[in-house]
């Protein structure tokens, strides 16, 4: 807060009308929505005038109907005119049961329906009652073509100005609710409230609106929380100039978004419904220390004395706890498999869960799967953030202890995220899969081996109660006594190489031999796994590269090259992170001084000829056996290395991308 210097105090008596402006007109608009017209009514009594709320939300004011077919829905289509190949819009929509209930007689009731997933307006040519068993129609109203459907509104986020308030982009979801994702605020002002009003910035005569939990007590702090608010009374979005966070106290605007004149957002008829955070208490109207939360009813134990799930399904959300025996490098993943049916990698939605050591955070982050390969930035094992999508895991709590990470976060069961997120079911079965990895550098996750992986068929039903298969939480349990590794290998007096692609040997091979994570393939140098290579400055080695020349394939592309960067990646870094590697061998440059790779021959690799048997092979040699060699058509790159007379005593061969 600023100084308060001496000052007069008058009292003022605010009129209410004063935070409110006159309801700007918008031609087509109504209280309800776009009206489409009235039901044309052929039997059984149908009436009732509907209306396009949003894009996946109809609703039907004073609608009718008596109740006596014996087998009638809301039925929507596409095609020219009602028919059997329509679709059931459920009513009431929260139903139970796995059938949607018959229409009852219904007498002049204000309706909302809510389109089944993923169809929206658009999609739709008519809305009808339907009888089913007789293939009869009731009454219909066609949706005229052109018409401009009410949508959310996106606005800037929070101007930044005081108390460390910060958020995403602010949304206008209808006439009366924001959404306000990623909030940030420190809680340090003593008389803080959301505040909304009239004029060109906040001022002291605005309207209180209460937080997310309906209640108008000050401000707490925020940490990143996605939540939603709603106008008191008869305000909506139309009534006001901007949303601000305000001190009322000290009359202290600590950050505001303004709102637009042109705005035709949805009706605000209860469709867009606040749902409280499962750990908010109504009684109270206080939040309950996550860590002192009941315990959740279901459990799983995915990876034996490993890996723990449990969960708890809340309204429109479910709560996630993973708890894996893992170390500050490494990760615990946990999410919906890429089939229906089977459990597969290729196509999921899981949320890698850590705790990041540099930012002393516990971290959730939502992925997709769309290859087996290291994240491009277009495709592999990535973010959603990172391939254009949003973040939907939210971390509630995390906790170290015992060699144990425990990492409790939520999702909704149902995103907006495109192809990134997979429908959780809110009363069915759904295979899941989960695995443990190591963090590479950038905090991502990197390649687990084949042991640290769900296998089979895995189901889980988040709605159900009870579902409790551990037998003990993992603290409770001993650790495994860690794998002997295996011996640094080594090369001396060779100058004719190869360069081929091969498995890491699990906790025996790589990330003990290097303190690296891996992507779960290595470089093996004349069929040893990362073995050191002694060379003499001053003599000249020739490398037979085989790894791979498809770009447009980053799971078979790997261009050789030797640098002093014990990391290596140097196509995936900034250009100022490049001047920091020093490369000897293996990158060339364009005309324009760009970096590209020009050592990248055909693609071969070392396989399993069954599984991994690394974690039972107490050699290399023995473990060697256990594969097999593929190679595609093509030759060999070939790189031709004179070892400068400066180069460092410790260089490393590494993948460029």
């Amino acid at each position: 807060m600023d100084t308060l210097l001496p000052l007069v105090l008058f009292l003022v008596c605010a009129a209410p009308h004063q935070a409110s402006a006159q309801s700007r007109h918008y031609p087509g608009r109504t209280k309800y929505g776009r009206l489409v017209g009235e039901f044309k009514e052929y039997a059984h009594g149908i009436r009732g005038s509907v209306f396009v709320v949003d894009e996946t939300t109809l609703f039907i004011k004073g609608f009718a109907y008596d109740g006596t077919g014996p087998d009638a829905f809301f039925w929507v289509g596409n095609q020219t005119r009602p028919s059997p190949e329509g679709e059931i819009v459920p009513y009431p929509k929260d139903f139970k049961g796995r059938e949607p209930p018959i229409l009852p007689a219904i007498s002049n009731a204000d309706i909302i329906l809510r389109l089944p997933f993923p169809k929206r307006i658009r999609d739709i040519k008519w809305l009808a009652v339907w009888c089913r068993r007789f293939t009869v129609n009731f009454g219909d109203v066609f949706i005229p073509p052109n018409l401009e459907i009410p949508k959310t509104r996106v606005l800037p986020e929070f101007k930044r100005l005081a108390h460390q308030l910060r958020s995403g982009n602010i949304s206008i979801l209808d006439a009366k609710t924001f959404y306000i994702p990623n909030l940030h605020y420190d809680g340090a002002g003593p008389d803080a409230y959301f505040w909304v009003g009239n004029g060109s910035e906040p001022n002291e005569f605005g309207i209180k609106v209460p937080n997310e939990r309906g209640s108008l007590e000050p401000l707490r702090g925020y940490q990143g929380e996605d939540i939603e608010i709603q106008l008191p009374n008869n305000l909506t979005v139309y009534n006001i100039d901007w949303l601000s966070m305000w001190c009322v106290q000290y009359k202290h605007n600590f950050g505001h978004v303004m709102i637009p004149k042109d705005l035709d957002v949805p009706p605000a008829l209860g469709q867009t419904k606040i749902t409280p955070p499962w750990w908010y208490n109504p009684t109270t109207s206080t939040t309950q220390d996550p860590l002192q939360m009941p315990k959740m009813t279901n459990c799983r134990e995915l990876l034996s004395n490993r890996l723990q799930v449990e969960w708890e399904m809340h309204g429109n959300e479910v709560q996630i706890q993973l708890s894996g025996r893992i170390t500050e490098s490494q990760y615990m993943a946990f999410g919906i498999s890429g089939e229906n049916g089977r459990s597969s990698m290729l196509g999921a939605d899981v949320v890698v869960a850590f705790y990041d050591k540099d930012q002393k955070a516990f971290k959730a982050v939502d992925y997709y799967l769309s290859k087996y390969a290291q994240c491009d930035g277009r495709e592999g094992v990535c973010p959603d953030e990172k391939v254009g999508g949003k973040n939907e895991a939210v971390v509630i709590s995390g906790e170290q202890r015992d060699g144990i990470i425990t990492v409790t976060y939520k999702r909704p069961l149902q995103t907006r995220d495109g192809p990134y997120d997979k429908i959780i079911p809110f009363d069915s079965e759904v295979n899941v899969i989960a695995a443990i990895g190591p963090l590479n550098s950038r905090m991502e996750a990197n390649a687990h081996n084949s042991g640290d992986r769900t296998s089979g068929d895995i189901r889980i039903d988040f709605s159900s109660r009870n579902d409790h298969a551990c037998i003990s939480s993992l603290s409770e349990k001993k650790e495994v006594s860690n794998l002997k590794v295996w011996k640094q290998l080594r090369i001396v007096g060779e100058k004719e190489l190869s360069a081929r692609i091969g498995p890491t040997g699990g906790q025996r091979g790589y990330t003990h031999l290097t303190d690296h994570p891996s992507w779960g393939i290595a470089w093996y140098i004349n069929d040893l796994l990362i073995p050191e290579v002694f060379v003499e400055r001053g003599q000249s080695y020739v490398f037979k590269v085989e790894g791979g020349f498809e770009e447009a394939n980053p799971a078979r592309y790997h261009p050789f090259y030797i640098t002093d960067s014990s990391e290596g990646g140097f196509g995936q870094k900034s250009e100022e992170q490049q001047k920091q590697q020093r490369v000897f061998a293996g990158v060339g440059y364009d005309a324009e001084g760009n970096p590209y790779p020009n050592t990248a021959g055909r693609y071969c690799e070392w396989i399993h000829k069954t599984v991994d048997q690394s974690s039972s092979k107490e050699t290399f040699e023995s473990f060697f056996e256990t594969l097999k060699l593929e190679c595609e058509p093509g030759e060999p790159a070939i790189l031709n290395w004179t070892v400068a007379m400066d180069t460092p005593d410790t260089v490393y061969y590494q993948v460029q991308k």
